[in-house]
């Protein structure tokens, strides 16, 4: 739990990190886009190098991130062998009853594989790099034309603010908890995996306990400061689109042009 990095910030003064939220976020999602429309290998090694270059210009060392891709690697085994061991194809390798390996799923499995890899690398530097209350102010300035529908954007940012912010408390929280019950003879690692996923039950109550006290506390905290909707409020964090904010987004839709076409 502690190899968690999605949703913590790095703090630091790159490049990356001087960009404005409302850039990489658009970005994100361009890229999220993308990478479900491109369909050559050649177009995911585009990506790859974006996503190399933006690691390289956050200043973020590569090896964290690798580091932190370990609690999502059993997801990602998983998916790709359902698509490795159940894609039918006309090139069969191997054989086994309703398992096989054929071409096409060798090709499916990698690519399934490559886009869990880029997506996690993306969503990552963007967290890592952006404050947590930026990317709710990013998000609630690009969710302002849902108003006109009466869409809850501001308590939607808000939402988004408080998950993006406590989602490390809890894994913290929940590293804590393993190491209280470690210290009494729980054991986590060993056996079957049905007594594995039995041993982890005793950290439910006392992680829900947790999670209950600090919502408590936050609500308490946002009442008694007189915590209202968002409209009407003046704002202490002023987001600035800079010179460097429109260069970098014409360069990212000049490589996604190149990618599609």
């Amino acid at each position: 739990m502690d190899k968690m990095i999605f949703g913590r910030y790095y703090p630091g003064g790159s490049f990356i990190h001087r960009l404005d939220p409302r850039l990489k976020l658009i970005i994100n999602i361009i890229f999220i886009v993308l990478i479900f429309l491109i369909k050559h290998w050649y177009d995911y090694l585009i990506l790859g190098g974006v996503v190399l270059a933006g690691v390289l210009l956050s200043g973020v060392s590569l090896r964290f991130f690798l580091r932190g891709l370990r609690p999502m690697l059993w997801l990602i085994l998983f998916t790709v062998g359902l698509q490795l061991f159940f894609t039918s194809g006309q090139h069969v390798y191997w054989q086994w009853g309703v398992l096989s390996i054929s071409q096409e799923g060798l090709i499916n499995a990698t690519y399934i594989a490559l886009r869990f890899l880029l997506i996690i690398f993306m969503s990552t530097l963007l967290t890592l790099t952006t404050q947590p209350l930026a990317i709710a102010d990013g998000m609630e300035y690009l969710m302002r034309p849902l108003k006109v529908v009466h869409f809850p954007v501001n308590d939607v940012a808000l939402m988004l603010s408080i998950a993006l912010r406590f989602v490390p408390k809890l894994m913290d929280e929940t590293t804590k908890i393993m190491n209280a019950q470690r210290a009494r003879g729980v054991d986590f690692n060993n056996g079957s995996l049905i007594k594995r996923v039995k041993a982890l039950i005793p950290l439910l109550i006392p992680l829900m306990m947790s999670s209950l006290d600090i919502a408590t506390d936050l609500t308490t905290a946002m009442i008694s400061r007189g915590y209202r909707d968002g409209e009407g409020r003046t704002r202490y964090r002023i987001l600035k689109w800079r010179r460097q904010d429109t260069w970098t987004l014409v360069t990212f839709v000049i490589i996604a042009i190149v990618a599609v076409l």
